[in-house]
């Protein structure tokens, strides 16, 4: 009589954990949370592929503009600018470049394509900046012609020759600009003297390391 109420009672236990150990199995996984990918940001027209800044940088003779007109591909296209400054635009003619900056080129193009095109959204780039350089020569690494693509001091121009040779005469480098000559001394430089010898360079000028 014992052993049956024993067995009675562990097989009344043994129904409801047998129902959770099945229920266990049958529920699906936690779903396993991930993050959403995020989105790639979209290319702007803040700076050009020449790392010009389209609100400041003036356009100048063999420059080479890129127009980009959406959906247009008879009017987008590369562009040089001539030596008058103009570029020729299909049906339009030619146009002003010189003188102007990307964006105000841009805004004027709309205008003239508006007799063309309903509503044009047009962009100006610059993808080679020709028109504005300077040089160096003499004792250094890797002398020859820059472009002058943002505001340059002579020192960070330097740095662009690849470092000086070893008989370089760092004290007595000229900046040649015209007919003027303008001293500048690398060595007091470095040590914190006449910092207002490191000056911007202007569109032909060439630094000359003795």
């Amino acid at each position: 009589m014992v052993l049956k109420s024993v067995l009675l009672i562990l097989s009344i236990v043994s129904v409801p954990l047998a129902a959770q150990q099945d229920r266990s199995a049958q529920a699906p996984p936690a779903p396993i949370k991930t993050e959403a990918p995020k989105a790639t940001p979209l290319v702007t027209s803040e700076t050009s592929s020449a790392g010009v800044d389209p609100h400041v940088y003036v356009i100048g003779p063999e420059d080479v503009l890129f127009v980009r007109v959406w959906r247009e591909m008879d009017f987008t296209a590369s562009y040089i600018v001539r030596p008058d400054g103009k570029i020729t635009i299909p049906l339009v003619g030619d146009v002003q470049a010189a003188g102007l900056t990307p964006e105000r080129l841009s805004d004027q193009l709309k205008q003239a394509l508006s007799d063309f095109i309903n509503s044009p959204d047009v962009s100006v780039t610059i993808t080679q900046v020709n028109s504005k350089k300077f040089f160096i020569t003499g004792q250094v690494f890797h002398p020859g012609e820059f472009p002058l693509v943002v505001p340059t001091r002579v020192f960070d121009a330097l740095s662009n020759a690849g470092g000086f040779r070893d008989f370089a005469n760092k004290k007595k480098i000229v900046i040649i600009r015209g007919a003027e000559r303008i001293r500048f001394n690398y060595t007091d430089l470095l040590k914190g003297k006449s910092p207002e010898t490191n000056i911007f360079l202007e569109n032909g000028d060439t630094i000359v390391v003795p």
